[in-house]
């Protein structure tokens, strides 16, 4: 019948994406169908052009201009799309059909089933080949779409220890917020938006509640954001220190695995490594793991461990004197009350990443500091792991002179940071910390 039909021309379709092994073709210079042509353009304008070279990052560039056979591709591609668009979306409709006409006679087994096929349908088709087809025809040349306005495009290698894994075209928004402001808060009755680290800490009351309503979209909202402040319950003076070591050389690996090693040593565990890039992590374990364990302290790492970061996470909290090596999902909304948290270690002052995204909304935001005030966030939110209740104590440790004095305000007030040696925060640590 006619859903067997569509099922065909939906199969017949599919077969001209890129097949298993397409990695390697293009690799080879041999991509078959326009998915993979375009792909091997789009690699292509990537490596002539693209940011990151230099270091262990995923190499990126603009979409345009587009070197030649790009936009031809292009429209091939989305010529194919669209052959697999209308039968999925054929599908999604027939199947809900079913489900009004024999509404009496499936049983809820069957049903259920039904209902997921058509929302995997409607969604592959009315979705994601609907974002894909839009973002190539964003590549024409023509007049800007409304979309292009408000979204960057770029192609993208993605790398991992040197390899290339994946090749792609990516769409994002510059500010998110604004798609969070019309789709969430705009049908809600009232919306509560709160965090310790919302505002900026510049010392400018207006500046720093502004930054509050850029980043949550407030100033998207129909009428004015009602603001609020509540003071910490935290002594931080009394509970916290933060030191910044002045005598390690942040690009000597050795020296920066070594001053982990000690730090942690120094707490007996408990203690928080936090990362501004993968293969730094990676590079501290594998110097680090053996001497740890030697002395009983256990040491996780996520992007090491094959375990979800979550689960990670939930040893680290329940086994008091492990170590866990981590990025930006593990400095940001972790809670590890008491002493299984009791030092955080942060191997670089965390300046963004200036990658395509992040150049357009800086651009986007004409605002002068604006990667102070993301470097000052990330900053706080790492502190913040720290202190979860009234009876905790840390130390926050950044292995990296260069923390400029602008920065400073990242931390609650009262808490100045102390510029010192390895061997004098070794010290401060066995000093300050209850030792087990």
């Amino acid at each position: 019948g006619q859903t067997a039909e569509l099922l065909d021309a939906a199969l017949k379709a599919a077969r001209r994406l890129p097949a298993p092994e397409w990695r390697q073709r293009l690799n080879d210079g041999a991509p078959r169908g326009a998915a993979e042509k375009f792909l091997s353009l789009a690699r292509a304008q990537v490596l002539a052009r693209g940011d990151g070279r230099g270091g262990g990052y995923s190499l990126e560039t603009e979409t345009s201009p587009a070197i030649d056979g790009l936009l031809d591709a292009a429209a091939a591609l989305d010529r194919d799309l669209a052959a697999l668009a209308e039968p999925l979306t054929g599908l999604a409709a027939r199947l809900s059909k079913r489900l009004e006409d024999e509404a009496a006679d499936l049983d809820s087994a069957t049903r259920s089933r039904i209902e997921a096929m058509c929302r995997g349908f409607a969604r592959r088709g009315g979705v994601t080949i609907a974002g894909w087809r839009a973002m190539l025809a964003g590549l024409g040349g023509g007049p800007p779409a409304e979309d292009t306005k408000t979204t960057v495009d770029w192609f993208a290698i993605a790398r991992r220890d040197g390899r290339e894994i994946d090749m792609g075209m990516h769409r994002h928004w510059i500010d998110p917020t604004a798609p969070f402001a019309e789709h969430v808060v705009g049908p809600a009755h009232g919306v509560l938006i709160t965090s310790a680290t919302l505002r900026d800490g510049t010392g400018d009351g207006e500046a720093d509640w502004r930054a509050a309503e850029i980043r949550t979209g407030a100033l998207h909202f129909a009428r004015p954001a009602i603001r609020a402040e509540t003071p910490s319950p935290f002594d931080y003076g009394a509970q916290t220190r933060v030191l910044v070591v002045i005598d390690v050389r942040r690009d000597a690996a050795d020296q920066v695995a070594a001053a982990y090693r000690e730090l942690f040593y120094a707490s007996g565990g408990g203690a928080l490594g936090l990362f501004t890039a993968i293969n730094r992590l990676r590079a501290v374990y594998r110097q680090i793991a053996r001497p740890l364990e030697e002395k009983g302290i256990a040491l996780y790492a996520q992007h090491v461990d094959a375990l979800d970061t979550s689960i990670l996470v939930d040893i680290f909290r329940a086994e008091e004197d492990a170590c866990l090596l981590g990025t930006d999902a593990v400095r940001d909304g972790v809670d590890v009350p008491g002493r299984s948290l009791r030092l955080i270690v942060f191997d670089r002052v965390p300046w963004p990443r200036p990658d395509l995204l992040h150049r357009a909304r800086r651009a986007a935001a004409e605002a002068k500091g604006y990667d102070d005030m993301l470097t000052r966030l990330k900053l706080r939110q790492a502190f913040g792991r720290l202190v979860r209740r009234a009876d905790d104590k840390g130390v926050f440790v950044l292995l990296d002179p260069g923390l400029p004095s602008r920065l400073a305000s990242a931390f609650p007030d009262g808490i100045a940071p102390r510029r010192v040696g390895l061997a004098e925060a070794i010290a401060e640590i066995k000093a300050f910390l209850p030792q087990p």
